[in-house]
């Protein structure tokens, strides 16, 4: 008589994530940065994420739940799905982080899931990874000064990102709507990092005039960043999205995105300029992948303005999430779930 076999998967949590060593950069850079070439190379299958969106004309704009299914190839193939959900008012009204997330991992072999881990550390840390990533080819080299905007959990995985990736950073300036936010950000990474100088910027146009690498990591629901408070040779993480004014992507020396098609698309910024003829894929100087593996290049100059304006790719997460696997696998981290 034939049996099934039976099949387990492998649950991380949390916890899981923090023991594994998922709050340091490090594993996703290199994840990241495989993720990045296997996409330029075409080496992996990305469908365009549905939004699902509840009462979507008077909603927020980061009131969403995405699908993010795909498939990487390269020597250790591995497909899986990110499900994330976000409310923009889950930090004042129900004392939640922001956004949560699941991801479940597949053996693209049999389709057949292999782990199922708490996802929302994995998808900060990525989103940080595809910052130092950027600055390592488009940011000046040696650049000492760091801008954010916005102060929360994100804001956090991004400087200590960078702090860990370039040990020339010297001053970051940080700025915030709620201002003690941005002065809780500035005591805390002050203890880990001495040697660096922070500073809370009175506005936000302050701290982006002082940035040589300006990261946005906001919930801006409209753009409020102008051309002309960029410096030239500046280089802009636009992680959020929606923060920067249309003239900055049609006056910039260099824009560059993760993937066109995802950037073009739920009437974000670059979406909205090419509706209405200001932008196009040929106006495009390259998708970050491109720059990686040598098809275009990175910064030429050292006056250019260059922006990155990353969407957030599925193959990030599950690369990430593929990489957290074989550690919690090598490790012994984890609990056994049976099917």
């Amino acid at each position: 008589m034939n049996t099934v076999q039976e099949h387990s998967l492998l649950y991380l949590s949390k916890q899981d994530m923090v023991d594994l060593g998922g709050l340091r950069s490090e594993p996703y850079v290199r994840a990241v940065s495989r993720a990045l070439e296997l996409h330029a190379r075409g080496d992996i299958v990305q469908p365009l994420k549905p939004y699902l969106r509840v009462d979507e004309a008077n909603g927020h704009i980061a009131d969403r739940i995405i699908a993010m299914p795909a498939y990487v190839g390269g020597e250790v193939a591995v497909s899986g799905l990110k499900w994330i959900g976000s409310k923009h008012d889950n930090p004042q009204q129900r004392r939640k982080e922001r956004a949560s997330a699941l991801i479940i991992l597949n053996d693209p072999q049999s389709n057949y899931p292999i782990a199922v881990m708490e996802g929302s550390i994995i998808s900060g840390m990525r989103t940080a990874a595809v910052t130092v990533i950027g600055a390592r080819y488009l940011a000046r080299e040696g650049f000492r000064t760091v801008s954010v905007i916005g102060c929360g959990v994100i804001a956090r995985m991004q400087l200590v990102s960078l702090l860990e990736q370039f040990e020339a950073i010297r001053t970051i300036h940080l700025f915030d709507l709620n201002a003690e936010a941005a002065r809780a950000l500035a005591d805390e990474l002050g203890t880990r990092f001495e040697q660096v100088e922070l500073r809370v910027a009175a506005s936000a146009e302050q701290a982006v005039r002082q940035a040589e690498v300006l990261v946005t990591a906001t919930v801006a629901s409209a753009p409020h960043i102008p051309y002309e408070w960029l410096a030239k040779g500046a280089f802009v993480s636009n992680i959020s999205i929606m923060d920067l004014h249309k003239d900055v992507f049609v006056r910039a020396d260099k824009v560059v995105v993760d993937d066109w098609d995802q950037s073009n698309r739920e009437k974000k910024i670059i979406n909205q300029l090419v509706l209405e003829g200001q932008f196009s894929r040929a106006r495009l100087h390259a998708e970050l992948g491109e720059i990686l593996i040598g098809a275009k290049p990175g910064r030429e100059r050292e006056d250019e303005i260059i922006v990155l304006n990353p969407m957030g790719m599925a193959v990030e997460d599950i690369a990430s999430a593929a990489e957290m696997y074989e550690r919690a696998v090598a490790q012994g981290k984890g609990t056994r779930l049976w099917l």
